[in-house]
């Protein structure tokens, strides 16, 4: 991949990011997600390459937009997969609340793991801290491994989880470990990438989220030189079975950054809700204030994009 397309498919994220804001703090999760789905859609049929949908809403009989195998874009080349998240952090829009994002990741046919959809264990660093993590370690070895990558003390530390019952003993071992805890509702997506910004605060994420926000993570991570391992958690036989029809046999294998985005990737969010990473969508009469993220994984650029928009001027797909 020559170009940046990640430096095109942000105006996607910015239109679906639009178009989710509006139902901020209304409590129609459905609603809101909805919006964002076809906004992104609807904007993707106006990049200039052949996208394949790897990681998306579903597959094709459960979501009729952005669907796993859909293809969308303007013309037959550049051939690619992406991974999407019309809406990450549905709940936090509802209501709301920070960190909820739009997001997409670009690979060539091939890179991202097809990843079913059900849970996947996770641990994710920043670049400091690449090579110190290892998932099949406890979550104090690997806060003691992580505190020594940064040089610092392991009570310095912050950890990120999701706030779920699943985490009780996750939660409860990094305290007694003397690690610091920032529980959040939704958007492990966010709380990932986190680790890579040194004013985030935040320094590691553990817990089960979503597969396939497992695979967006990494992508994010891969273009600032991050660190993410996976392991999927499968709730019942028929994700089994769904998994096996995906082509994975190893049900406990251990995924690496590169087994989950392999190659060279590029990364695109822009903020729904206001969040620690990204702010969120602000509107004015007659228009909107965005900022967006914009990586690449070749030359590791990071790109921060405000943007102002004019609602009279936007092409009709924003």
């Amino acid at each position: 991949m020559e170009r940046n397309l990640a430096l095109e498919v942000v105006r996607v994220t910015e239109s679906a990011a639009l178009a989710a804001a509006r139902l901020m703090g209304r409590g129609d999760r459905e609603g809101a997600d909805q919006a964002a789905v076809t906004a992104m859609r609807n904007a993707l049929n106006y990049v200039q390459f052949k996208g394949r949908v790897a990681i998306g809403e579903g597959e094709r009989d459960e979501a009729p937009m952005l669907y796993i195998g859909e293809e969308v874009g303007m013309t037959e080349s550049p051939r690619v997969d992406i991974a999407v998240d019309p809406l990450e952090g549905t709940n936090l829009v509802a209501t709301g609340a920070d960190n909820s994002l739009t997001v997409i990741a670009i690979a060539d046919e091939g890179g991202f793991l097809h990843a079913p959809d059900t849970y996947m264990e996770k641990i994710a660093v920043g670049p400091k801290a690449h090579g110190a993590i290892d998932i099949t370690a406890s979550p104090t070895e690997n806060l003691r491994s992580v505190a020594k990558a940064l040089k610092v003390y392991v009570e310095d530390l912050c950890v990120v989880i999701l706030d779920r019952p699943r985490h009780k003993e996750l939660i409860r071992e990094c305290r007694e470990a003397g690690a610091r805890i920032k529980l959040i509702g939704d958007g492990d997506v966010a709380g990932a990438i986190s680790t890579g910004k040194a004013t985030s605060g935040v320094d590691i994420l553990m817990g089960t989220g979503g597969a396939p926000e497992g695979v967006l993570a990494a992508a994010a991570l891969k273009c600032i030189g991050g660190d993410i391992q996976g392991i999927l958690r499968f709730r019942n036989q028929d994700e089994i079975r769904r998994a096996r029809e995906m082509g994975i046999t190893d049900l406990d294998r251990v995924y690496t950054i590169n087994d989950l985005a392999a190659g060279e990737v590029m990364f695109a969010a822009t903020g729904v809700t206001f969040g620690e990473y990204l702010r969120g969508v602000r509107f004015f009469s007659g228009g909107a204030y965005t900022q967006s993220v914009v990586m690449r994984s070749k030359s590791r650029t990071v790109r921060v994009i405000d943007t102002t928009h004019y609602f009279e001027f936007k092409p009709k797909y924003e």
